[in-house]
């Protein structure tokens, strides 16, 4: 063929969402292979692909035309006879010929983000009147908005709707045909070509592929369906062909060699396309320059505005924290400078202003902000400017580090903020900068194997139990992921499932075909970009549902290449922590400066030093807390090293760190030179500014050129690294380093900058940890009251903490209605349970008990009910609030209560509505009428209570279903747990426990067999246990949750913690009962009696007395009952709850 002959120029890639299934890649191998000089993307309703497309393409010799099809309004359209008459998606494909054109297409697809109409993602007609220049218009093919409107018979409106179009366009629209063999298009293209030429409409051909080949159809089709939430099998929805896979030039050129024409015009569009996205160099606002000024004085006058505030900044500093030990103001000042060269030589110093600018705003509006992370700690400026809070001198940080003259790239510092408040600080920003001008950074979800597993097997109606077994078998580690392919010959089990199947072979199949394609758009969680201008005009803008915020429709690593700067915001949960502490320490009337707070603190290093980091920042994994208990850390630079040291790799060098520092191993240096670098790690290379420093040192690098080394050492490119080795040598020598020992120290620091650690993140890191150890030493009730209203969702961490706090001796009061704040707050020495975290008690609830009380706690029931809002709490609340024991204060007796629920809920309603009306029944008492619950109900067990309460809490507060039995814990041979685990950890084996069962989870082990992991409950904390086929056939019908049982455990010490595996195990009453017991009841009238006798229950080996007690104490009368019975701890519980029963006791 002579010329190109075919221009594919609408092709939904992998961004067409639950669409397309062809990735970038793929689509341009294939049309390299087949010699396609140029090729068009129309993905349905964005441009997400559009700048890397561009690039990629380019790349490869292939000219792009970017284009969309986009969903239009057509108006007030009243041609659509009924909803069951399927119009297709409504579309035309808009294609960028220059680049205007591609503002506008950016301009329109954004708008039909921004302002949709309906709630749906569509332009309107009138949209493209000011923005159809520079664009090209094809009319969108059989789902396309003419196609659809003559296959129903419309065809008057399809003419007016083409016509509308026409003079839009003029001579940049062209009539779409496609050929799928398919009903529609067969019926559809002969009037479709008729109402073509009689408006004079030129033809163009093409074939909107969506798969790769013509065998992917079933897979894609599997994807149609899960995008439609529907199943393969559902004949009444979306579905295409097999023809809409990838086809060549010959066969497009065969399908239409009766329309020459509609060929010719694909490539007539190529050719009239002039224009691709390209990458930019970064914009930012312009900060402390005049409008109208140019880029060049724009620059100039930010650098002398940096400079001014560096200075300033600096002096302040100095006055108000002094010098690092032995540098000297002349240092800083020289530092400083260098700096201040460097940012306005590379032309940063907006970058830098406009970062100090929101983060002075946070702190000035009582924000948290964290103290720096990553490398930008390594700045003075940035310290001068407040962005960070680390005096770079004093830790020994490197500027080159974080911006390097000889390696230009965009600063980039990560702040944390306050979680809570982190949005506050971007409100400021989009209204500082405008709205128009700052948006969030758009990701996109993939199908990760076990996802493409579950919903392809939804989609073939595969019974779920089946689909999950596979899953399972799917490994589903996100710091390693495996393919499904590499999960199929690496298990066994799924390569037999697939041969004996076929069902599970066709599941694995068409998953493994959908793997990796995205499946959602969704929004960075720190991103933020800022421009010097409307964004839209930069780049497409989209929008997420969940958000009034602009979103870029280009990911993070195409967003900066489009010139947009990214600032990162994240939410840092343990700021918001150590706020919260603070606030509750200065309502002790301490004013306390959490940023002020001594380095040297001997209490607080001894915390690190017992390995009591439960809850401390960094470091409360229990293999740190075993390093700290061996390193007994007194110095902040032991923090850092170990926050560097404790990750794979490094962590392999700890025992010789810990060894050095106490005189147990001779510390050695690389070459006796390097002492000064390496000293404070005891001569072990642990940050990668050691590495750089090292460089410099021996072979007279630049801090620049170092960071260069280090960043070619860690990529491990071969050539890059000759070179290096090199230059490393040549230096050495020059300083007297003979050439093997130069190689010597050269391999050495090249495997330590792979995974050396970046010293300016983790002084910053164990700056907040110090601050969090801090806390707790000095003030722990405010520092646990914070962390538990920061992790008030995770029930296991409350327990947890609960357990910390009982250790050190300080109460956790149970949640009640006139104490308990929303949150977990402290007084007198005791934290209150937060009425929030209560399970099913949300934080409208708890926000309106504790606005009604105000200062005026509720006197009885009938009060409470008469302030309450019926609206707000119900009944379900009610209860849940009972059984957690938050009204004990007004009734211990919480069966009782739970009666009297319905009265509570219906005196509410009618106090609620005659406020309402203005309605006072003067007739009526000042107080509402008394609500008493009744006498004559059941009590509930001590076992029944506890396990309201533990649904109700998570856990086991007021009170535990083992202490009744504590006091035999010695004779039935029983540790708690907390004992148990220091002895596993000291080399014991086997243990003897007792538990309370709270949850049970059984699975398959590799071979088949059963197996059960359980997690049980003592007063001292929880602890998990692992069953096995043989003791769960044996002793299944007692691993009930709720049972408490007595367990023989073998004991293995890991350094994530100790696990156990059951070996025996029977009922606690079971163990009790075979100890031989005396109970005494105590009885004040004779109306207990009754009761007494019916929870008794003979046959045990037990022996009762009963102790009438007459004359309100002053003559007992004891008689001991004839028979045995069988004596329980929850039996004498039980006893204690009955009226007239003064006291029980279990001797």
């Amino acid at each position: 063929m002579s010329g190109p002959g075919f221009v594919h120029l609408h092709v939904h890639s992998a961004f067409s969402l639950l669409e397309g299934a062809l990735p970038l890649g793929t689509i341009l191998d294939m049309a390299k292979s087949d010699g396609q000089p140029a090729i068009g993307i129309a993905d349905t309703n964005n441009l997400f692909g559009a700048l890397e497309f561009s690039e990629k393409a380019s790349g490869k010799g292939i000219q792009p035309i970017i284009g969309c099809e986009l969903a239009i309004d057509f108006g007030a359209d009243a041609d659509k006879p009924s909803d069951r008459v399927n119009l297709g998606k409504g579309s035309i494909v808009l294609i960028a010929a220059d680049a205007g054109g591609f503002a506008n297409l950016a301009e329109l697809v954004s708008r039909a983000y921004q302002e949709g109409s309906g709630g749906h993602t569509a332009i309107h007609i009138d949209w493209l009147v000011d923005n159809a220049l520079g664009l090209l218009c094809l009319t969108g093919g059989p789902e396309g908005a003419i196609d659809p409107y003559l296959a129903a018979g419309l065809d008057a409106q399809a003419e007016a709707r083409l016509s509308v179009l026409h003079r839009v366009f003029g001579d940049q629209l062209y009539v779409e045909i496609q050929r799928h063999d398919r009903a529609l298009e067969n019926a559809v293209e002969p009037r479709l070509i008729d109402l073509a030429y009689r408006l004079d409409l030129p033809l163009v051909a093409t074939n909107e592929p969506y798969f790769p080949k013509q065998d992917d159809y079933d897979s894609h089709d599997a994807l149609l369906a899960i995008a439609a939430g529907s199943v393969v099998a559902q004949t009444e929805r979306r579905r295409l062909s097999d023809q809409h896979h990838f086809k060549t030039r010959e066969e497009m050129i065969a399908l239409f060699s009766d329309l020459p024409e509609a060929l010719e015009n694909t490539v007539e569009i190529a050719q009239r396309c002039s224009y691709r996205p390209r990458t930019h160099d970064p914009i930012l606002p312009k900060f402390a320059a005049a409008d109208g000024v140019g880029d060049d004085e724009a620059v100039a006058a930010e650098g002398e505005e940096l400079a001014r505030q560096a200075r300033e900044g600096l002096r302040m500093r100095l006055a108000d924290y002094g010098h690092a030990p032995e540098r000297t103001t002349q240092e800083y000042e020289e530092r400083l400078e260098f700096e201040i060269k460097v940012i306005r030589d590379m032309k940063f110093p907006g970058y830098f202003l406009i970062v100090a600018d929101f983060i002075k705003w946070a702190k000035a509006h009582d924000i948290p902000v964290g103290p720096g992370r990553g490398s930008g700690a390594g700045s003075l400026v940035a310290y001068a400017l407040t962005i960070t809070d680390l005096d770079p001198l004093r830790y020994n940080l490197l500027f080159e580090r974080f911006l390097n003259p000889e390696r230009v790239s965009m600063p980039d510092f990560d702040i944390d903020f306050c979680q809570e408040r982190r949005e506050e600080v971007i409100r400021y920003v989009q209204d500082k900068y405008g709205y128009e001008q700052v948006a969030q950074i758009i990701t996109f979800g993939t199908l990760q194997p076990r996802a493409a597993l579950r919903d392809v097997g939804r989609v073939l109606q595969m019974p779920y139990g089946q689909v999950d077994r596979i899953c399972k078998l799917v490994p589903n580690n996100p710091a390693n992921p495996v393919t499904l392919a590499q999960a199929i010959n690496d298990e066994p089990r799924l390569q037999m499932m697939r041969d004996e199947d076929e069902t599970v072979a066709e599941l694995l199949r068409i998953a493994g075909k959908l793997e990796g394609l995205f499946r959602h758009a969704s929004t960075h969680a720190a991103g933020i970009v800022i421009g010097d201008r409307p964004l839209q005009k930069l780049l497409p803008l989209y929008r997420d549902p969940r958000s009034d915020m602009p979103v870029t429709q280009y990911n993070l690593k195409w967003v900066e290449p489009a010139g947009l700067v990214k600032f990162d915001f994240l939410g840092l949960k343990t700021l918001t922590t150590i706020r919260y502490a603070v606030d509750m320490v200065k309502e002790t009337g301490v004013e306390l400066d959490i940023d002020a707070i001594p380095l040297e603190d001997a209490p607080t290093y001894k915390l690190y030093a017992d390995g009591d980091t439960y809850g401390i920042f960094q470091f409360e994994s229990p293999g740190m807390r075993r390093a700290l208990v061996e390193l007994k850390p007194d110095r902040i630079e032991d923090l850092i090293a170990m926050n560097a040291l404790y990750r794979p790799g490094p962590m392999d060098n700890i025992p010789s760190f810990i060894n050095r520092k106490h005189g147990t191993e001779k510390v050695v240096y690389p070459h006796e030179t390097l002492a000064a670098v390496l000293d404070e790690t005891y001569g072990i290379i642990v940050y990668q500014e050691q590495v750089m420093q090292i460089a410099q040192l021996l072979s007279g690098y630049s801090l620049g050129e170092a960071d260069m080394l280090r960043r070619a050492m860690g990529k491990k490119i071969k050539a890059e690294m000759d070179k290096q080795r090199v230059r490393f040598q040549e230096g050495a020598i020059r300083n007297g380093i003979k050439k093997g020992q130069a190689d010597t120290i050269f391999d050495l620091l090249a495997k330590f900058a792979n995974y050396g650690f970046n010293k300016s993140h983790a002084a910053a890191y164990a700056w907040v940890s110090y601050q969090t150890a801090y806390l707790k030493t000095h003030y722990p009730e405010q520092f646990y009251a914070a962390s538990m209203t920061l992790d008030m969702a995770q029930t296991d961490k409350l327990s947890d903490f609960r357990r910390e706090a009982q250790k050190k001796g300080i109460e956790v009061v149970p949640p009640c209605i006139n104490r308990s704040e929303v949150n977990f707050s402290v007084r007198d020495g005791r934290i209150l349970y937060s009425l929030c975290a209560v399970k099913g008690v949300g934080r409208n609830v708890a926000e309106h008990i504790v606005e009604i009380r105000g200062d005026r706690p509720f006197n009885d029931l009938a009060d409470f009910a008469s302030r309450i809002d019926p609206k707000i709490i119900n009944k379900r609340t009610l209860e849940t609030l009972i059984n957690a024991g938050a009204f004990d204060l007004l009734n211990k007796r919480r069966e009782r209560l739970v009666e009297v629920i319905d009265t509570i809920v219906n005196t509410a309603q009618r106090e609620t509505s005659g406020r309402a009306d203005g309605i006072v029944d003067m007739f009526a008492a000042s107080q509402p009428q008394a609500i008493v619950p009744p006498e004559h109900v059941a009590p509930w067990s001590l076992t029944e209570r506890l396990a309201r309460e533990h649904a109700a809490i998570g856990f086991y507060l007021s009170a535990h279903p083992l202490d009744d039995y504590s006091e035999l814990f010695e004779k039935l041979r029983v540790q708690q747990w907390s004992n148990f685990e220091r002895a596993a950890r000291n080399g014991a084996v086997a243990g003897r426990l007792a538990g309370t069962l709270i949850s049970r989870q059984d699975r398959r082990t590799r071979k088949g067999s059963t197996m059960a992991i359980m997690m049980f409950s003592d007063p001292s904390g929880s602890f998990e246990c692992i069953a096995f086929s043989e003791q769960i056939s044996d002793f299944g019908r007692w691993l009930e949750p709720g049972k408490s049982i007595v367990l023989e455990v073998g004991a293995d010490s890991r350094p994530d913690g100790v696990r156990l595996r059951l070996i025996n195990c029977e009922p606690i009453d079971a163990s009790v009962e075979k100890l031989g017991r005396r109970m005494t009841i105590f009885a004040g009238n004779e109306r207990c009696l009754g009761p007494i006798k019916s929870q008794l229950q003979p046959g045990g080996e037990g022996v009762v007395s009963l102790v009438l007690v007459r004359d309100e104490g002053e003559r007992e009368y004891e008689i001991e009952l004839p028979g045995q019975f069988r004596l329980t701890p929850q039996l004498a519980g039980g006893l204690k709850a009955i009226t007239g029963v003064v006291d029980v006791r279990l001797n």
